[in-house]
């Protein structure tokens, strides 16, 4: 797995306040938010979302794109925040600052960029390629967070990109500030469309080295896994034909082979080819009568020829879910849904219980797999062995545990079946629903982005406080000169070590 350093060095613990700002760039809509922050494990949510121009998608210059989203973020705040905006515009011809604004004066921003990037600190990523249909060359190998500021700052807007945003390490910051308790979040996951974990990691433990800057004090870090990625070669994964057809049809043959396993993207593809092998063995009466006593309607079973079964994704991961949640004895809510949405029609209660029987073996692997990321995060963290913590608090996001009927309850099925974890050890995990971490995540992520500049603002101020201590007299020797600068460097070192302490 990759298992990305994220440059997150602190998560939340619900008493946090204040107003922050988080944008969302993640396909084909920019949604600008702010999020204030009550201090109380609460929050309020504002948001407006505007849909990218085509053309600005595969554009000759990153800036026409980048000053386009600046152009929103403008907007939004003279429709939300028109007072507080107003009166930094007013403000910034009396600050001497080279921004014209002081720190406490500025919204500070978490930017959600859902495209692959190279990270080199928390508000710093350079762009590694565009997927979901943008194609802009000139921004390859720039710094997304500093394409930003600078079209934000040509709007003279009093803000501050303060974060560059994995949307999965936002869900575990958000579960982190909504939780109660006194236990912390220890793992944000997703379980929808695709899926992927971030974790609390201590810095002794990441064996790659991290490059750029990041706050070293708290001998923690926030990594991003990239779990989708886990096994590509299949060395321990399970595997169907199924499995084997789907990967070798996808856009990406080869990867992302533990989420094709997993995420709603594919488990409706799964169901939909073992469904059909079913319906093409001869050994099979799937969906097909001999005659209309063989069906409890008393008619004979027909499937279209433009049904979904017979297309590549013609089968969406939803039926599977109304197929989970039917348990009247008649499966009537089911067969009506495939009839509605795969044309089949007048399917047997027989046909029906098969098809429900097939999907719910695909939901239950994918929730067994789930288990196994989960249960890895909750070992590797020492907190199952840890008689202090009475809980290990877990941030899911995504359509799975979300809607789908008893993912969760399948996962912790197979968590106790874990030998290290057991039923005691599942019992002390609580799974709970964190939502929009692209959002409240990224506020939260630029608030810990604040609060760090804050802190080597405040150190800057120390050292050159302490520099100016030291006379500036001419004349002197040149030994005078060097225990001069000796003592400086020593003065900048006890004011590091004192808060450090």
């Amino acid at each position: 797995m990759s298992q990305i350093p994220t440059y997150v060095t602190g998560v939340p613990n619900g008493t946090e306040k204040g107003l922050y700002l988080a944008v969302d760039l993640g396909g084909t809509n920019f949604r600008v938010c702010s999020v204030t922050l009550n201090g109380d494990t609460t929050f309020n949510l504002t948001y407006n979302k505007v849909a990218i121009p085509k053309e600005l998608m595969v554009t000759d210059k990153a800036s026409k794109l980048f000053a386009f989203l600046a152009l929103q973020i403008e907007n939004f705040l003279k429709e939300h925040h028109s007072e507080h905006f107003e009166s930094h515009r007013r403000r910034r011809a009396t600050i001497s600052t080279p921004s014209g604004y002081r720190e406490d004066e500025v919204f500070h921003l978490g930017f959600t960029f859902s495209f692959p990037v190279q990270q080199l600190a928390i508000n710093k990523g350079n762009l590694m390629r565009w997927t979901k249909g943008f194609d802009i060359e000139d921004a390859v190998g720039k710094d997304v967070c500093a394409l930003l500021q600078t079209e934000i700052d040509k709007l003279k807007l009093p803000v501050k990109v303060a974060a560059l945003v994995n949307d999965t390490v936002g869900t575990l910051m958000a579960r982190s500030y909504t939780s109660t308790g006194a236990q912390r979040s220890t793992l944000g996951a997703i379980f929808g469309t695709g899926t992927n974990g971030a974790y609390i990691e201590k810095t002794s433990n990441i064996k790659k080295k991290i490059e750029g800057e990041y706050d070293e004090s708290t001998g923690e870090m926030v990594i991003n896994t990239e779990w989708g990625s886990f096994d590509n070669q299949l060395n321990v994964l399970p595997t169907t034909p199924w499995d084997k057809e789907l990967d070798t049809k996808s856009v990406n043959p080869g990867f992302q082979m533990f989420e094709k396993r997993i995420s709603g993207m594919f488990l409706g593809e799964i169901t939909r080819l073992a469904i059909l092998e079913m319906m093409q063995s001869k050994d099979s009466t799937l969906f097909r009568d001999d005659n209309s006593s063989h069906n409890d309607w008393t008619t004979t079973t027909t499937v279209a020829s433009q049904s979904g079964l017979y297309k590549q994704w013609g089968l969406d991961t939803a039926i599977m879910s109304v197929a989970a949640a039917d348990s009247t004895p008649e499966l009537s809510t089911l067969r009506q849904e495939l009839e509605k949405d795969l044309n089949i029609y007048t399917p047997s209660l027989e046909d029906a219980q098969a098809f429900k029987t097939v999907a719910d073996a695909v939901a239950r692997r994918a929730a067994r797999l789930s288990a196994v990321a989960i249960g890895a995060v909750a070992i590797q963290s020492g907190l199952l062995k840890d008689p202090e913590a009475e809980v290990i608090d877990i941030g899911v996001d995504g359509s799975l545990v979300e809607h789908y009927p008893f993912f969760r309850d399948m996962i912790y099925e197979a968590l106790r079946s874990i030998d290290e974890i057991g039923i005691q050890g599942a019992s002390k995990i609580r799974i709970g629903v964190a939502k929009d971490g692209s959002g409240v995540g990224a506020a939260l992520i630029a608030l810990v982005a604040a609060k760090m500049d804050k802190s080597s603002g405040s150190l800057a101020t120390e050292v050159k406080r302490e520099l100016d201590s030291i006379p500036a007299e001419t004349g002197l020797s040149n030994t005078a000169l060097t225990v001069g600068g000796l003592l400086g460097v020593a003065a900048i070192a006890a004011v590091w070590w004192t808060r450090q302490r």
